[in-house]
């Protein structure tokens, strides 16, 4: 997401804090650099069983809609007892109401995809104080304790759309499609990719649409922007699950929909990797997309949450899935898992999970 302005980059090594260190190093543990971390510690509310509750932000998204497939796919083959999904429907204070609600059920664990990075502490709050231990995906709270953060490195989403763009197009105007500036993913792609363009592409004037993850306020703010400035070379779409849409029919309406490699094409690059934009990517009216990873998003959420519930604990390092384990500042681990940019040459790889979907 899914999800601006201060760059929240990972540091890429050190060490946990001292009692973490302590619990990893009795033993020669694969997860400090993998996975399959086998540290005793002390056990979540449910001892390591009992129901797990998932969260969504929303569901208007194709994005979320396929996260939310694989859900309880992922928590049989990870031997995971999950509730039916809650969607929060973008609402930061119903989803803290959802979390609240899922505790009065009694679940032992919690997969959450926060919508606010600052609001969902209150949330996590709660859990904290029934011993529920909490999994993010794909947003890093600000604060609050979680056990684990499953997310891609959104930096590197800015840059790798950043760089994209700046070979492509070597001058002149490109607009970034914004996520929510109140989401650690928004905030990250929106610095990344400005710090980017100002460093390695200065020939390029970078136009902002804030836009909330919000379809029609991305339509109706880029129609705007195009009138006031029709010569824009390039779009950086944060999220194409709900942006991609609106801006193909935008761009069509005004005639300015070119198929790419021909006169006045408009070069746009996104970020979700859902099977809507890999099509544009075969019809040539987008050129590129990142692929945020739907599939392990829900795999290594329920794999965490499980670890979480039976006391096991991580350390940064490289893992046996391709990812890293970096610490936050304040000392949370977050899982970044590969999302590579996709393009006409490797649309079709069919490792892709956007070549997986029906």
């Amino acid at each position: 997401m899914t999800g601006t302005t201060k760059r929240a980059t990972s540091p890429r090594a050190g060490a946990l804090r001292a009692a973490a260190l302590l619990g990893c190093a009795a033993l020669a543990l694969t997860a400090c650099g993998s996975t399959k971390d086998d540290t005793a510690g002390a056990g979540g509310a449910g001892g390591g069983t009992g129901k797990v509750g998932v969260i969504l932000p929303l569901l208007t998204s194709p994005f979320w809609q396929s996260y939310n497939d694989y859900v309880p796919k992922m928590a049989t083959a990870e031997d995971v007892d999950a509730l039916k999904t809650v969607n929060s429907n973008s609402d930061p204070s119903q989803q803290i109401t959802d979390i609240n609600n899922q505790l009065n059920q009694g679940v032992k664990g919690l997969v959450v995809a926060p919508l606010d990075s600052a609001a969902i502490a209150a949330g996590l709050d709660q859990a904290a104080r029934k011993g529920v231990p909490v999994v993010a995906v794909d947003v890093a709270p600000e604060k609050g304790k979680v056990a684990m953060v499953v997310r891609a490195d959104n930096v590197a989403y800015g840059e790798k759309a950043c760089a994209y763009l700046g070979k492509q197009v070597t001058s002149g105007k490109v607009v970034q499609v914004m996520g929510d500036l109140a989401s650690v993913n928004g905030r990250e792609r929106s610095q990344a990719f400005r710090d980017c363009v100002k460093d390695k592409y200065p020939k390029l004037k970078v136009l902002e649409i804030p836009a909330k993850w919000e379809s029609d306020t991305a339509a109706s703010k880029l129609d705007t922007l195009l009138n006031a400035d029709p010569d824009i070379k390039g779009i950086y779409l944060q999220a194409g699950g709900v942006y991609l849409a609106p801006t193909l029919q935008t761009l069509k309406s005004k005639g300015l929909l070119k198929a790419a490699g021909t006169a006045g094409h408009i070069t746009v690059v996104s970020n979700d990797g859902i099977p809507q934009e890999f099509d544009a990517i075969r019809k040539g009216q987008i050129d590129a997309t990142v692929s945020q990873p739907a599939d392990t998003y829900a795999k290594y959420g329920m794999y965490y949450i499980k670890a979480a519930m039976q006391g096991k604990t991580f350390k940064p390092g490289k893992t046996d899935h391709g990812s890293e384990i970096v610490e936050l500042p304040g000392g949370t681990l977050e899982d970044q898992l590969p999302a590579p940019l996709v393009t006409k040459d490797n649309v079709d790889d069919p490792e892709l999970w956007g070549n997986t979907v029906k």
